[in-house]
């Protein structure tokens, strides 16, 4: 008998449809909610489900791009993917990827117009994703929004940590991936060498949306999110806050240049509600969901 591979959710997330598998040519929205490796602070395992139950009690209009989740091109909900409660962190993440690779199969994401919208759970869930998007797109452009490196081969005996989760997307880059890393400020001192040889590291805001905006329009690009590349005085609730943090406008001006590319998926990760009692990170990591839904629709599409 074959062994399920979601969970529904308690809550559809706001205007999405439910499907049991990807849907070609949509978004398709999933959470993989596990934090076995979090070396700090856990609690990201329930992100997903909090972001979806706070996605009814926040506004469906984003003023920022003039978009309403009322209006938008049919988008999907698959549930939760199913994670295992072994003890065994390593063992655990590693059947949940299998689970994903079961899920898409052999699907060509590329010709399928298959996009992604995952929702954790910590960093280390996006290599799953991240990884399948390289082998679907050889130019692939890996956008990384952080606090941190995640450039360590390892850490605390875990080869997909969370502080890794980079450095093993990187494992799977060809000659034509790039990867151009903005709001990071802690790493070790390897790291930050590894970055400056490589020149992936945007030195400013102005920089980083000017060089999206220099992408040739067809060019597919993968976003991953850390919640902590927020500072925390806006948004607690997350595993390894460091202080000298990103605002919420920032975060916008990336999205309203993404808005005219080709963003073929993207993650939001590292919400952890338990953290902050007062909810408040949970609708912060819900209004930038919102704000990544909306900004799929590409406008070419608004005009047909």
């Amino acid at each position: 008998m074959t062994q399920p591979l979601l969970q529904p959710p308690k809550r559809l997330y706001r205007t999405a449809r439910a499907a049991l598998r990807p849907q070609p040519h949509s978004l398709n929205m999933i959470g993989f909610g596990f934090d076995g490796t979090a070396c700090f602070r856990k609690g990201t395992a329930i992100g997903p489900d909090a972001i979806r139950d706070v996605a009814f009690d926040i506004e469906s209009y984003s003023p920022y791009l003039d978009l309403d989740l009322e209006e938008t091109t049919p988008f999907y909900d698959l549930g939760n993917l199913i994670v295992g409660q072994s003890g065994d962190a390593h063992q655990d993440f590693l059947a949940a990827h299998e689970r994903f690779s079961e899920l898409v199969g052999d699907l060509d994401l590329a010709a399928e117009g298959i996009k992604f919208l995952a929702l954790g759970g910590e960093h280390s869930i996006s290599y799953s994703f991240i990884a399948r998007y390289l082998q679907a797109y050889p130019d692939l452009l890996l956008l990384h929004l952080d606090a941190h490196a995640d450039l360590r081969d390892g850490y605390q005996g875990y080869h997909y940590s969370h502080a890794s989760v980079i450095k093993r997307a990187l494992d799977h880059f060809g000659p034509g991936h790039q990867l151009l890393q903005f709001g990071i400020r802690s790493g070790t001192k390897d790291e930050y060498a590894w970055m400056r040889e490589n020149q992936t590291l945007a030195p400013s805001l102005d920089a980083f949306v000017a060089f999206i905006e220099a992408q040739p329009a067809g060019r597919p690009i993968y976003l991953t999110l850390d919640l902590d590349y927020f500072d925390p005085a806006y948004l607690p609730g997350t595993g390894t806050p460091e202080p000298g943090g990103q605002d919420f406008f920032s975060f916008i001006r990336i999205i309203q240049a993404l808005r005219h590319k080709n963003m073929v998926a993207a993650d939001v990760v590292e919400l952890s509600p338990p953290v902050d009692a007062t909810g408040n990170s949970d609708v912060f990591a819900t209004k930038v969901v919102r704000e990544l839904v909306l900004a799929f629709q590409r406008e070419d599409e608004d005009e047909q």
